[in-house]
């Protein structure tokens, strides 16, 4: 009598999913990088207003490690397992109910949101409104690192800075991702810059555009800049005392933009000085501009290192030392 259900149970453990699998780096549970697995999980299926992408590449964000680390999970909850990655550069190849505008096979680029499953992976689920064609003009897996950083360089200085040709703009922290845009952008706009960066980036920066360069590490940046200025941006982990200091060089009605949102922007009042924390968003208007910038040879994409989707681990834990070298590129590995 039990032969029938043993059968039928042995079958039953058989059985396997018939679902397509494809590679994604994500993690089971919060910790350091180790916590990330390279593995096979089910490819995902566009629903309603969404499109499969096939992912050349995405990128690693700072915010990719402080989610993997759980210190986002008041703002960012995620369900685990979770695939990070907000960037996005890639193909795509299926499209969900109800969009439109978009066809299989075009190219394109995008923001992902923080909380669901992200571009570390060879396929992902992106909204449809949130793309934006690619640029032509570079290799399509390097064009994923300009949505996120890209756009909060725009956002910072065109929708909160209301920055104006003949402003006098600082950019403190000029030397990272987010930096190198806004110097270009800025400059673009008919600003004169002046950013802080240390030896190792000056260079990058003074080519991005900067009138004046300021090395943070061996010069009081408050008694160098001895006019006021319109604009501050603030883009580097700064002591509260120090940014209060660069604040105040900051004129009567300008205003002090900010993307280290847990150190809030210093405000005066007093004198009209505005403050704002930045929380990028994704707009893909304002990235299809980015992209046509780039296309016109007006913005320079730059990246610092091109590392397989394997080897993510690799590069959340040098960015945890402290050596990441810039802007760093993950390619999937069905590129």
């Amino acid at each position: 009598m039990l032969a029938w259900p043993q059968r039928f149970k042995f079958e039953a453990h058989t059985i396997k999913s018939e679902a397509p699998e494809m590679k994604a780096v994500r993690f089971h549970e919060y910790g350091d990088p180790d916590v990330l697995r390279h593995e096979d999980v089910d490819e995902p299926v566009p629903g309603a207003g969404q499109v499969r992408v096939r992912v050349a590449a995405t990128t690693f964000n700072g915010v990719d490690g402080n989610i993997r680390a759980g210190f986002m999970q008041g703002p960012m909850p995620v369900t685990l397992p979770h695939i990070l990655g907000v960037d996005v550069a890639g193909t795509i190849d299926a499209l969900g109910e109800g969009v439109s505008g978009l066809a299989v096979g075009d190219e394109v680029i995008g923001f992902l949101p923080f909380t669901v499953d992200g571009a570390a992976a060879e396929y992902v689920l992106a909204p449809a409104e949130s793309l934006a064609p690619a640029p032509t003009s570079i290799p399509l897996s390097d064009a994923a690192a300009l949505p996120v950083v890209g756009l909060t360089a725009w956002q910072a200085l065109f929708e909160h800075a209301e920055l104006k040709p003949g402003h006098r703009i600082l950019i403190s922290g000029a030397g990272g991702a987010v930096g190198g845009y806004a110097v270009q952008l800025a400059k673009a706009a008919g600003a004169h810059v002046i950013a802080t960066a240390s030896p190792r980036s000056s260079g990058h920066v003074t080519a991005a555009g900067a009138d004046e360069v300021i090395d943070h590490t061996t010069t009081e940046v408050t008694t160098t800049v001895t006019e006021p200025v319109d604009v501050l941006l603030n883009l580097a982990p700064i002591d509260p005392a120090r940014f209060t200091a660069l604040a105040a060089l900051v004129r009567d009605g300008g205003v002090v933009v900010s993307t280290t949102v847990w150190m809030p922007a210093p405000a005066d009042e007093g004198r009209g000085v505005r403050a704002i924390d930045l929380f990028v968003r994704s707009d893909a208007a304002q990235l299809s501009e980015l992209v046509a910038r780039v296309d016109r040879g007006e913005l320079t994409v730059d990246v610092a290192d091109r590392v397989p989707l394997a080897e993510l681990a690799s590069v959340h834990a040098r960015a945890a030392a402290g050596i990441l070298p810039g802007k760093v590129v993950i390619l999937a590995t069905s590129v």
